[in-house]
């Protein structure tokens, strides 16, 4: 959508200040994202502030791109030549000020979804009932937060005859600034409960919160609405919904009943209603490929959101599209072209049916998108494994708990994020990526084979090796990875391996055992330490750091005798040292329990993953991980039939058995046997009977089918719960998941 705005009415718009206002000119296109932009001509940059980054920090390189039109906070203290500055107070206001004048523009109707869950789904399946019969527009993806919302509306077209905008909130006060935007002449409010209220103080504050951005519209929809429908042609057509289980017709229901509001719909394109991948999902290819599964949608819109994803996946990767079109879309196809000639694809090829000849895709990022069963024919010629077992990690989800981390941190208190063992079971490399685009500022590993691992993918910022053995000191020194030193014999070994490397001032991380008694320094050793920094150049200590015993119990004597002894040890060496030394002790449970002790940094680890023991923290954050599987077979058996080894379990009452393609070699603990654990199926809880297999389970499955989806972690069963279930906690369920199981990689 291009904007087509003379810049003093641009200027005008934002409400900014400018010292100085081009002749002629006109914005029609907005960016916020360097790596995005293709052509500075026409454009205007927003240096958005973000918790950790400012967008200032971007202007020189949106301006080598031939940006000349910034809208900034404060002005660079020295100026670019014959660049512009619209100066704001507040960039991302700024921005959503210009889409509320765009909105008011559209000659058509507004649509808002707003609600915990569904949104995304019921606004593609409204779009899917509506379209070909109405020009229907509406997000890309879940492009639904402060800074999504500004941009989906800024990509509405002024003709059309419904738009269609995802609105999701965090905390109080942003609906009031999405509802200010959007003007919703409609609603459908998707849930009326809160399984992640986020900062709001009560599931009530959070649903009456909701229902604010209704409050001027004509009309609005929400689950009473569905449950209270007395019509006759509805209940006839929504028959045709082609789903079992209660979470799915219940959206499919919601989605009917909106869309009958604009035209009517057939059973026809009700039973065809697709199985939607909402998100864009990273799946590990043959020969070092990464392939991102979108089949999403194949529309202009969806198709550039798809392409900038690509882009800011693959820096410095070759990169590839390749893309399921029908023959009778010749109009669609050239622009397609266009788009992916413009983005600087370097390889596109846009086929009708399967090719017979695939083209090489060795170390390239390879987006894939159209026909849905044509492309999963393509990733099963491509992907890397095919257990029908599948782990998911879910980036919009670990990007928002990092904010709601940051949420409760001081501003300064950095955050250091732990990635060791693979980073629990997650990826190593994948996650780091991500967890530095959040801006974390340091990462941690466990032993120095795992920062080269890095440092080799090109992750440039500092690494804490907190097991760094003698072996590896080389590496350390070779790679830049700072090494955790616990004993005066362990810094006595580092610095001969640095005089012999000939290195000077290299960055070192002491660890003190305040109590818990694992690696340390103790107390009594603190003068040794000083009298031998002081004597060495060979290092300097970056940071001072111990480990609560107890953080999981904030009540517990020991964290106060653990934080005092740490304040005493560290005020000791920082009074003798020359330079300022970085503090931490807290990790994801102290870092939410004792505010007073963070110091200037933290380390999170399984708050990462959405998991807390207080379930008010807990429900401020999102899980990551999701673990599915399919049925291989069903079988009906009669009462008294014993099932699996030893016989260990019989069945009660005749009925029918799931057997599933995961056991303890995939992770699925053995002492989840007899019933003690189980899956959901169809949203159904279905319990184990007998023993836990090597590569497969049973489970009583009496309504499930060969279709059926298996949910061993998902929204009715968490991390949390399987682990409790299995006796066990969390980090050993993420940890102990096998390698041969899948991973793949979703992200908004």
């Amino acid at each position: 959508m291009k904007l087509d705005l003379p810049i003093s009415q641009f200027a005008q718009i934002i409400n900014a200040e400018v010292s100085s206002m081009p002749s002629s000119g006109r914005i029609q296109q907005v960016a916020y994202d360097t790596r995005l932009i293709t052509s500075g001509e026409e454009l205007v940059f927003f240096a958005l502030q973000g918790p950790q980054l400012s967008g200032l920090e971007f202007v020189s390189s949106a301006y080598e791109k031939g940006v000349r039109y910034f809208v900034v906070e404060s002005l660079p203290s020295e100026p670019l030549n014959d660049a512009y500055y619209f100066k704001v107070q507040n960039s991302l206001e700024a921005l959503q000020q210009l889409a509320a004048f765009h909105r008011k523009r559209l000659e058509y109707p507004v649509l808002a979804l707003t609600g915990a869950l569904g949104k995304t789904t019921i606004k593609e399946w409204i779009y899917h009932l509506l379209t070909p019969a109405l020009r229907v527009y509406r997000s890309p993806k879940s492009y639904n937060s402060q800074l999504g919302v500004a941009l989906s509306l800024l990509e509405l077209p002024l003709v059309g005859d419904l738009g269609i905008i995802e609105a999701a909130i965090t905390k109080p006060g942003e609906m009031e600034r999405l509802a200010r935007m959007i003007c919703p002449d409609f609603c459908v409010l998707t849930s009326l409960f809160a399984p992640f209220r986020h900062e709001f103080a009560s599931d009530e504050q959070y649903i009456d919160t909701l229902q604010i951005l209704s409050q001027n519209s004509r009309w609005v929809i929400d689950p009473t609405t569905i449950e209270s429908t007395d019509n006759s042609e509805f209940e006839a057509l929504a028959k045709a919904i082609p789903f079992n289980d209660h979470i799915r017709r219940h959206n499919a229901r919601m989605a009917l009943r909106c869309a009958l509001e604009f035209h009517q719909c057939s059973a026809n394109a009700i039973s065809q209603l697709p199985v939607l991948a909402n998100r864009l999902e990273i799946i590990e290819g043959l020969h070092g490929a990464q392939l991102i599964n979108d089949t999403y949608n194949l529309d202009l819109t969806a198709f550039r959101a798809a392409l900038s994803f690509l882009k800011t996946s693959a820096i410095d990767k070759p990169k590839m599209v390749c893309c399921f079109i029908p023959q009778a879309t010749p109009t669609l196809k050239s622009k397609l072209i266009q788009l992916c000639a413009e983005n600087s694809i370097e390889q596109y090829y846009f086929w009708e049916e399967m090719p017979t000849d695939l083209p090489l895709l060795d170390h390239h990022y390879v987006l894939i998108k159209g026909d849905v069963t044509l492309s999963e024919q393509l990733l099963s010629k491509w992907r890397r494994k095919s257990h029908s077992t599948t782990v998911s990690y879910d980036f919009s989800a670990l990007h928002h708990n990092i904010r709601q981390y940051q949420q409760i941190l001081n501003p300064k208190t950095k955050i250091l994020a732990m990635v060791k063992a693979q980073a629990y079971g997650a990826g190593l490399l994948h996650l780091a990526k991500q967890l530095v685009k959040s801006g974390v500022h340091y990462l941690g590993v466990a032993y120095a084979d795992e920062g080269v691992l890095l440092r080799e993918a090109g992750i440039n910022v500092p690494i804490l090796v907190l097991n760094a053995e003698e072996k590896g000191f080389d590496r350390c020194i070779a790679y830049e990875l700072e090494p955790a030193i616990y004993s005066l014999t362990h810094l006595d070994s580092f610095i001969r391996a640095l005089i012999a490397n000939q290195k000077k001032a290299f960055p070192i991380h002491l660890k003190l055992d305040t109590g818990m008694h694992r690696l340390g320094f103790g107390p009594s050793e603190i003068q040794q330490i000083i009298e031998i920094i002081s004597a060495q150049p060979e290092v300097v200590i970056k940071s001072i750091y111990s480990h609560l015993a107890c953080a999981d119990e904030p009540s517990n004597p020991m964290n106060a005798l653990q934080l005092a002894t740490f304040k005493n040890c560290t005020d000791q060496l920082q009074l003798a040292l020359p330079y300022v030394v970085h503090r931490h002790i807290l990790n994801s449970e102290g870092a939410a329990y004792f505010p007073e002790a963070q110091y200037d940094m933290v380390r999170l680890g399984i708050g990462l993953f959405g998991v807390h023991l207080d379930p008010e923290v807990e429900s401020k954050l999102k899980p990551v991980m999701s673990w599915k599987s399919h049925i291989s077979q069903l079988k009906h058996l009669k009462k008294g039939e014993c099932i699996g080894y030893g016989c260990s379990d019989r069945l009660n009452a005749d009925t029918q058995i799931a057997i599933i393609p995961v056991g303890y070699a995939d992770g699925f603990k053995r002492n989840l046997s007899n019933g003690k654990g189980g899956v959901y199926i169809d949203g159904e809880f279905c319990p184990t009977i007998g023993r836990v297999c090597m590569d497969m389970i049973m489970v009583v499955a009496p309504k499930a089918n060969l279709q059926s989806e298996v949910e061993i972690i998902g929204p009715n069963q968490t991390l949390t719960n399987l682990s409790n279930q299995a006796q066990t906690i969390p980090y050993e369920i993420l940890t102990s998941i096998s390698p041969r199981v899948e991973r793949t990689y979703i992200n908004d």
